[in-house]
């Protein structure tokens, strides 16, 4: 009797389990399909493995990019072979989405023992070397995904745009015109070439207030000695920021995106744009002469207000109202010479070889403020001036002469409606 071969059965028990887990990993990998990759941070890389950041042209950047699927916090670094860390990027909030971006060895601003660096640095390429990146994804509730790879550093320009020796030539300064103080200058040695430099004053709300560099024999960002002249707009009429100590800033740049920034304090007083006129009046003209003929060695008197209706004090010098001047005299030739930013009374004539030659402080002391050792009329306030001319001979060829006054604002300008 022949014996027939057996194969064996598995038991119920045996099936129905791997039955359910056949069903199980089909459920989870529809899920999966269904809703999509769960991982927080995917697709991170960098798309070169080498850059030479030195600004030839060739392999100075390479791009970076990763994605994220919930709103997270993004940081980039890189980890030299010391443990050392240098962020690129560090926990800067994203929401869901593909990012890219442009990476050419700059990272955020760090110090070597060897540096003599005088300002802070704000910007630096990474030293040559081999190093780990890190893009890291962190989400609102602590969970934290991590991609790394590796990249190397070649060919680095190890120079920084240093800008030594910043200073400027005054810490307070009035600019109003007055001829004293108006202006400061800001000077910097830079020690290479540059892609742009910009110097500015700050506002407490953080707007830049750019200044302008003299044109000297250094070009603008090259090498050497550079001078910044700021007189807060006043020249072009324009309000300075109000009185008050502004952080006076000079960042350099350079190809690579190095950046190193100094920094001074710069204080504001009396600060504006000076505002006066020769007040006219309701009935009658706003000059008052005391007579329409005059003889030879007679006298002509006039009176008039000025007014300061501007936001600063305005400077004046004499002679004081009342001052009788020959009228083969002008206002030098009593020592009283021109003086950058004061502002005078004056009287001219058709005929007059100097312009305006008769000249008057626009109040006496008691209608003016002493601030340091001179006199201004100070915003808001009015000031009577009168004063004489001794005619001692014809005034020119014409008679009868015309004759009228202005408000001068000596070496800046005469307004049309003060003449």
């Amino acid at each position: 009797m022949s014996q027939s071969s057996q194969t064996p059965r598995l038991s119920p028990l045996l099936v129905a389990a791997v039955a359910l887990g056949l069903v199980a990993l089909a459920v989870g990998a529809g899920w999966t399909f269904f809703k999509g990759d769960p991982a927080l941070l995917r697709r991170a890389a960098f798309d070169h493995d080498r850059i030479t950041p030195n600004a030839d042209g060739n392999q100075d950047i390479t791009r970076i990019s990763y994605e994220i699927s919930r709103n997270a916090t993004v940081s980039i670094y890189f980890e030299d072979r010391a443990g050392q860390r240098y962020y690129f990027r560090q926990e800067e909030r994203r929401g869901v989405g593909e990012y890219e971006v442009l990476f050419s060895g700059v990272v955020h601003g760090y110090r070597r023992p060897e540096d003599t660096i005088e300002g802070d640095i704000l910007a630096r390429l990474l030293p040559d070397g081999d190093y780990t990146w890190t893009i890291e994804a962190v989400e609102s509730n602590g969970r934290r995904e991590q991609i790394n790879g590796r990249l190397a550093i070649a060919e680095a320009d190890p120079e920084l745009p240093d800008l030594r020796d910043f200073s400027l030539d005054k810490h307070t300064f009035t600019p109003n015109q007055d001829g004293i103080d108006d202006r400061v200058q800001i000077q910097f040695f830079l020690t290479k070439e540059v892609a742009q430099t910009r110097v500015f004053l700050l506002t407490p709300e953080g707007v830049e207030l750019p200044i302008q560099e003299l044109d000297r024999d250094v070009p603008p960002n090259d090498p050497g000695w550079h001078i910044y002249d700021y007189e807060a707009g006043v020249d072009n009429k324009a309000t300075p920021p109000p009185d008050g100590t502004y952080p006076i800033v000079a960042v350099a740049e350079d190809a690579e995106g190095q950046r190193v920034r100094v920094e001074d304090s710069l204080g504001i007083q009396y600060g504006g744009v000076p505002r006066a006129n020769i007040l006219p009046q309701a009935v009658g003209e706003a000059v008052t002469f005391s007579a329409t003929a005059v003889p030879l060695c007679g006298v002509i008197t006039f009176t008039l207000t000025v007014e300061n209706y501007g936001a600063t004090p305005i400077r004046t010098s004499g002679p004081p109202p009342g001052a009788v001047y020959d009228s083969d005299w002008n206002y030098n030739t009593i020592g009283w010479p021109t003086e950058s930013g004061v502002w005078r009374v004056a009287i001219g004539f058709e005929n007059q070889l100097s312009d305006y030659p008769y000249r008057w402080a626009i109040g006496s002391p008691a209608e003016l403020e002493r601030i340091g050792d001179h006199y201004y009329l100070m915003p808001g306030r009015r000031a009577v001036v009168t004063g004489g001319i001794h005619v001692v001979d014809f005034f020119g060829e014409r008679n009868p002469q015309p004759v009228w006054a202005g408000l001068i604002h000596e070496d800046v300008g005469i307004e049309f409606f003060n003449n």
